[in-house]
């Protein structure tokens, strides 16, 4: 089963998709791609028994293949209409965080967080919290992406953002929005540039540590809200003091880890010639990792902020 929620599984990495191995590069040889390493060929909703462009040898007529396989890169799949490219990507996740940050900045400006308005703020801000929620868990599941879904999503997930910037930074840290912008992109730059330097090697080993560290950091959270629900305060303390600065450093440093994850899904994608509707669910991915991250630090700074 397949989701694009930060503690759940990614696309290239769960095993419906038959993902033979991490960093496996499809071998010369026709159909022995298909079970080698492209995770669009096994369990692909898109494949075809015969003329399966994902099953056939991606280096047949592309004279650079065996180049980039001397020299450590990526194979390539030949340029073919209807195969998701960089400028795919780029654009669907610029569509989906410009409708995100368009959402936020309405939220911010037509839902004051005044004494005398700010109930009815955290009303529509949790309500979108819950829709944008549900809505992440549909297309998590679906089999093919639904760009309305997705920027349905981020619509929600906007109004939610927005809401909870503008009380935290008008009511606990004033610029802390715009730190937490700032601290966001660069963790993404900073992963970025590592990812491609070659300085983070994403495989089995290092996809199982991120999962079972995020399944145990959610786990503890939802523990510590379920004793701030019935005991009243902050729970057991992991969000509050020295200890919620340590898990909000911990939190954004496992965001940084997802993002990583989300660039090896990208680059998986343009190398094993998946479909142009893939880049929905990438841009889907890294909304979602950054969303978490930008949390994080919104979180680490109001915690900073409230000890001082």
């Amino acid at each position: 089963m397949r989701s694009r929620n930060p503690v759940f599984s990614r696309r290239g990495f769960s095993r419906d998709n038959g993902y033979a191995g991490f960093n496996a590069a499809p071998q010369a040889g026709g159909p022995a791609v298909a079970t080698q390493g492209n995770p669009y060929a096994q369990g692909n909703p898109y494949a075809q028994p015969a003329g399966n462009p994902y099953a056939q040898n991606p280096y047949a007529q592309n004279p650079y293949a065996q180049q980039d396989l001397q020299h450590g890169a990526p194979p390539q799949a030949p340029a073919t209409a209807g195969r998701m490219t960089m400028d795919d990507v780029v654009m669907r996740t610029a569509s989906t965080l410009g409708v995100l940050v368009v959402t936020a900045a309405l939220a911010w400006a037509l839902l004051p967080v005044d004494d005398a308005n700010i109930n009815r703020s955290y009303g529509i801000g949790i309500g979108a919290a819950l829709i944008g929620m549900v809505l992440a868990f549909v297309q998590s599941f679906k089999r093919k992406a639904s760009p309305a879904l997705i920027l349905l999503y981020a619509a929600f997930e906007g109004v939610f953002l927005g809401v909870v910037s503008s009380v935290v930074d008008n009511r606990i840290a004033d610029g802390a929005a715009m730190q937490a912008v700032i601290g966001t992109m660069a963790v993404f730059a900073g992963v970025l540039i590592a990812y491609k330097a070659g300085w983070i090697r994403v495989n089995r080993r290092f996809y199982g540590f991120v999962m079972a560290a995020a399944l145990g950091f959610v786990f503890l959270m939802a523990v510590n809200l379920l004793f701030a629900v019935f005991g009243g305060g902050d729970g057991l303390g992991f969000r509050s003091g020295a200890l919620g600065v340590v898990f909000g450093i911990v939190g954004i440093i496992l965001g940084a880890c997802f993002l990583a994850l989300d660039f090896k899904q990208v680059e998986d994608g343009l190398a094993y010639g998946a479909p142009r509707e893939e880049a929905w669910l990438a841009a889907f991915g890294l909304t979602l990792t950054l969303v978490w991250i930008y949390l994080e630090f919104l979180r680490l700074i109001s915690i900073l902020n409230s000890n001082d």
